[in-house]
């Protein structure tokens, strides 16, 4: 019988991408995994997962392999943690086992409700939003109104973008817009927030890095280029903290995407002979979020008044014998609302109300 014990515990023989989902589906960032006998033999956080792909460049494997294998525990007889256990400990959770190590509970740092610190880990980081876009793929939603005001729940998607980053300390943001770029400017006006918005106009498409030139901001310290479409549920913080220990030139956040063929595969040799039928198999892989953390010597690589997108400058590095990276997060991490069916997506998992989109293109007589 299931219980709520086992959302956060899993065998070590599980893979890594079953891992990756597990911890999505648990919202804790944690697995504690078991051996059959149901004795503790490691625990396996968000981070040690990603320091696994980040250093094997790979999907394969099992949890086992990135597993912590001597977790803090508490026993049977030990008091019930308060806030400086797990400050001091740099944990979110404890389990608690029994005389054989088997796994009876586990404590969460969140359960005891304390007040979150100030984070100000971006403090000094200038962020570049791209909102120039027609947004085209949400017609006839950007015939009213730009892609960066189309409400999420109701709150604008790139005032929750903003609002994300100024959670992490940021103050400095630079807005390149083009399209109903006034609806932008007014907004925002009227929103009056307590942090510095530069816009940066384009007068005509110039893709997700040709603007960046247009900046007049001698940069000294990485820069994050994000979209206006798409949340990313990760630690900023850490991303760049990532990105400068890395050495990397440009840091791409990458997405895990899993996807599962509808179909019965055939697998073939000469003269159309079958070798291996395979039902609806399933495909592991990371995607480009457009999130990247850049450093600012790479930005005077970008050609002045020309259409460039981000990829091309990491192309471009690349060609250099620059290191490009990557730093990789959950697929339910990754929230986009590039079309009707993503943005009911990331309403429910933002756990919000939004608008049907049959209801609203009724009103904007789609």
């Amino acid at each position: 019988m299931k219980t709520e014990l086992d959302r956060f515990v899993a065998s070590p023989e599980i893979s890594i991408v079953e891992a990756m989902r597990r911890i999505d589906a648990n919202a804790c960032g944690i697995l504690y995994l078991t051996n059959e006998s149901g004795k503790l033999v490691g625990s396996l956080s968000d981070g040690d997962l990603r320091r696994q792909i980040i250093r094997t460049g790979s999907l394969d494997g099992q949890a086992e392999q990135a597993m912590h294998r001597n977790p803090v525990v508490l026993s049977e007889e030990s008091p019930v943690p308060d806030s400086d256990f797990f400050l001091k400990r740099g944990i979110t959770s404890v389990p608690v086992v029994d005389e054989s190590g088997a796994l009876l509970k586990i404590f969460f740092a969140r359960q005891l409700r304390e007040p979150k610190t100030k984070n100000d880990a971006l403090e000094k980081i200038p962020v570049i939003i791209m909102a120039g876009g027609k947004g085209t793929r949400l017609y006839p939603y950007t015939k009213i109104l730009p892609k960066p005001l189309i409400p999420i729940g109701d709150i604008p998607i790139l005032e929750r973008i903003l609002n994300k980053f100024r959670g992490f300390g940021s103050k400095s943001f630079f807005l390149t817009v083009n399209y109903k770029k006034e609806m932008i400017k007014s907004y925002f006006a009227d929103l009056d927030p307590d942090y510095q918005l530069t816009y940066v106009e384009e007068n005509k498409p110039l893709g997700t890095a040709g603007s960046i030139r247009l900046i007049k901001e001698d940069f000294h310290t990485p820069v994050i280029v994000a979209n206006c479409d798409s949340l990313i549920e990760a630690d900023y913080g850490e991303i760049v903290r990532r990105h400068k220990e890395s050495g990397n030139a440009l840091t791409i956040v990458a997405a895990l995407k899993n996807m599962t063929v509808p179909y019965g595969v055939l697998h073939t040799r000469e003269n159309g002979v079958i070798t291996e039928m395979e039902e609806k198999p399933s495909f592991s892989f990371f995607i480009n979020t457009g999130m990247y953390v850049v450093e600012p010597d790479c930005l005077a690589m970008i050609p002045e008044d020309t259409f460039f997108h981000m990829p091309m400058l990491a192309d471009a590095l690349m060609k250099q014998g620059k290191q490009v990276g990557m730093y990789p997060v959950s697929e339910d991490s990754f929230l986009d609302m590039g079309e009707f069916e993503e943005m009911k997506r990331m309403e429910k998992k933002l756990g919000i109300g939004g608008v049907n989109s049959i209801e609203m293109r009724r009103e904007l007589g789609g």
